[in-house]
C-alpha cells in the first residue's frame, strides 16, 4: 500500500486526510488552525516517504533480506576490516550464508600464508539469491578453490515462495521447495564448474526445533540428500558439516537457533581448512 501512496499523489493526500482525521477525531482545524489542512497533509506525506525509506534501508521493503537473530553477519558488519590479498598465494572463495560467515575468519587464520580466503560479498542466502549474483562473484577473482554451501535458507518458510520474507508459520511455503532447490543447485554447480576452480560442497548444518523463521529439523537431512546426489554426480568433494555438528549441537549451538557459538564456528573452521588444504595440495 505504501508503494501506491508514494506513486499516486491523490491517494497520498486522501490517505493523509484519513489518517490525521482518525488520530485527531476529525478536528484537524482545532489541532492546528494556524498551519492549515494542506500544510499538515504535506508534512504527513513527507513523514510517510521518510518512513518508507527507513524501512527500505532495514530490508523490510519489498521483501528485503534481514539477518536472523544470532547471526555472525551482524557482528562482522560492525567490525569489518579490510583484507590484504597476497597475489602470490592461491585464491579461495567461501560461498555461503551466515554459518559460513561465522567460520570464514577462522579458516583465514588457519590458512594464513598458504591462501587468500575470501567470503562472497554479504550473505549468499539460498539458491535463488545466489543465482542472481553468482556470475558477479565469480568475476571478482580467478578462483583456485571454491568451498560452497546452500540449503539453510532454501528450506526455511517465507510469506511468498522465492522471497526473503521470513515466516514462523509451518503452513507457509519454503523459500525453495525440494524440487526447486535441486534444480537451482544444478544450475549453481554448472556455473561453478565453468569457473575452473576446484570445488568443495559443504552440507547444511543441523538445527533444533523451535527456530525462527520456521524450519523443520528433518528438512536439513532431506535437502542434504538431494544436494549430495547433485554434487556426487559431478564428482565434487564433500565436506560433511552436518555429520560433524550433529552430535555436538547441545554444546556448540545457540539455543533455539541455527547459528553457532564461537567454539562451534572454530570447530567447523578446522574441518573447512583441512578440506581446502587438501584441494590446494592437488593443484
Amino acid at each position: 500500500m505504501l508503494e501506491l501512496l508514494l506513486v499516486d499523489r491523490h491517494s497520498s493526500r486522501v490517505f493523509c486526510r484519513f489518517l490525521i482525521a482518525s488520530l485527531l477525531g476529525g478536528k484537524l482545524g482545532e489541532w492546528c488552525p494556524k498551519l492549515g489542512d494542506e500544510y499538515v497533509i504535506r508534512s504527513m506525506m513527507k513523514l510517510i516517504v521518510s518512513l518508507w525509506a527507513a524501512l527500505s534501508c532495514l530490508g523490510f521493503a519489498q521483501g528485503g533480506y534481514v539477518p536472523e537473530e544470532g547471526s555472525d553477519e551482524l557482528r562482522k558488519k560492525r567490525g569489518k576490516k579490510e583484507m590484504k590479498v597476497d597475489p602470490s598465494l592461491p585464491m579461495v572463495l567461501i560461498l555461503g550464508d551466515s554459518i559460513s560467515i561465522g567460520y570464514t575468519s577462522g579458516v583465514r587464520k588457519l590458512l594464513k600464508g598458504k591462501a587468500n580466503v575470501i567470503h562472497n560479498p554479504g550473505n549468499s542466502q539460498g539458491t535463488t539469491h545466489t543465482l542472481k549474483h553468482l556470475d558477479d562473484w565469480l568475476k571478482l577473482q580467478k578462483w583456485d578453490v571454491i568451498h560452497f554451501n546452500l540449503g539453510l535458507h532454501d528450506l526455511k518458510r517465507v510469506k511468498v515462495a522465492g522471497s526473503s520474507q521470513n515466516s514462523d508459520d509451518p503452513k507457509d511455503p519454503y523459500q525453495a521447495d525440494l524440487k526447486t532447490y535441486t534444480e537451482n543447485l544444478e544450475r549453481v554447480v554448472a556455473k561453478l564448474k565453468g569457473s575452473g576452480a576446484q570445488l568443495i560442497f559443504a552440507t547444511t548444518t543441523p538445527f533444533p526445533a523451535g527456530v525462527s523463521p520456521y524450519r523443520d529439523p528433518a528438512d536439513a537431512k532431506r535437502y542434504n540428500e538431494a544436494a549430495l546426489k547433485v554434487v556426487g554426480s559431478e564428482g565434487i568433494e564433500v565436506n560433511d558439516l552436518y555429520a560433524l555438528m550433529l552430535p555436538r549441537l547441545g554444546e556448540v549451538q545457540r539455543a533455539k537457533n541455527v547459528h553457532f557459538k564461537p567454539q562451534g564456528s572454530a570447530l567447523m573452521a578446522e574441518q573447512v581448512a583441512k578440506k581446502i588444504s587438501a584441494q590446494l595440495a592437488e593443484k
